[in-house]
């Protein structure tokens, strides 16, 4: 209101003729400012009410998500009884009542994503619990001996998926039973370098070996009578034994082809000191004849037995090789 306007209205008032023009003035001004700040501060603790008082309805509004949009929301606030019984807040703002909508659905989104963590979280947990359990399960097997390094799925399949824990395992995503048991499987595998170590320390400190004929039993008695055996996977000490059997055959083949190679030799030097007879071996030529004049040669001695030295005459006499 202007000075003017408030003479005309009040000029006539004792009050106001009461008080010199220049001090009229001047308290009209201070009127004016007194009364702009009330209406300032009632403004503004409207607002605040309003503010206030639609964040709580839209909080009590379950119907309402932070997927919600804001048509939607305000054909639901004209739904809810609270906020249509409230002329005043009807009133409010409309930009102040996007702002408050705003933080609630911001305040929603970061309650969901949250939540949805949460639930992501105890999902795995509870996963990789199931998973453990299923794993605890596959070490069971191996104590028992039911399960090794050269284990098969389809072998054990039906006393594995016979357990709870296998069900438990079909009900969730990630890896399957299948995939725990050929990596426990593989593990046990990776473990045959160091099972063979242990294997060939027990067999040394015993001063004993596996040769062609040792039983794969008589294997595993040796090594589990020390504390450090029983660690060795079953698989795997059969991988070893089956090596161990391969290397003694090796060894004995060959020594085989050397005792042959040596008795040939033995043969041919013998036959040469009969070549070298004077007078020579005949066809009618009897070994106890010729056995004294050779006895003292090394060709002859060489040779390990009497049997042999007198095949080895036999065949060349009869062949006429001498």
């Amino acid at each position: 209101m202007r000075y003017s306007k408030a003479e005309s209205l009040f000029g006539d008032e004792l009050v106001w003729k009461a008080v010199h023009e220049s001090e009229r003035k001047e308290i009209f001004a201070d009127a004016l400012e007194f009364i702009d700040k009330r209406e300032k501060e009632n403004a503004k603790e409207l607002r605040r009410r309003n503010v206030q008082a639609l964040a709580d309805i839209l909080d009590g509004m379950q119907e309402i998500t932070y997927r919600t949009t804001w048509a939607q929301a305000q054909r639901l606030l004209i739904e809810n009884p609270a906020f249509a019984d409230d002329s005043t807040l009807q009133d409010m703002d409309k930009e102040d009542a996007l702002i408050v909508f705003e933080e609630h659905i911001r305040t929603a989104e970061k309650h969901y994503l949250k939540e949805k963590d949460m639930e992501e979280r105890r999902r795995r947990r509870q996963e990789r619990k199931i998973r453990e359990a299923f794993q605890a399960y596959l070490v069971e097997l191996h104590k028992r001996g039911e399960l090794t390094s050269m284990s098969l799925w389809s072998e054990l399949y039906p006393v594995i998926s016979a357990d709870p824990r296998f069900d438990a395992m079909l009900k969730q995503s990630g890896s399957t039973p299948l995939d725990l048991f050929k990596f426990y499987v593989e593990d046990l595998k990776s473990q045959y370098g160091q099972d063979r170590r242990v294997i060939k320390e027990i067999l040394k400190e015993m001063n004993t070996s596996v040769e062609v004929g040792t039983s794969f039993d008589q294997l595993c008695k040796w090594v589990l009578s020390n504390e450090r055996g029983k660690s060795v996977d079953p698989g795997n000490m059969k991988l070893c034994y089956n090596s161990l059997v391969e290397k003694a055959e090796a060894k004995e083949k060959e020594q085989e082809r050397e005792e042959a190679r040596k008795r040939r030799r033995h043969e041919t030097n013998f036959r040469n000191i009969l070549r070298n007879l004077v007078p020579p071996v005949e066809p009618n030529s009897r070994w106890e004849i010729i056995r004294p004049k050779i006895e003292n040669q090394e060709a002859f001695i060489a040779v390990e037995t009497e049997q042999l030295r007198e095949k080895f005459f036999n065949v060349c006499v009869h062949l006429k090789l001498c």
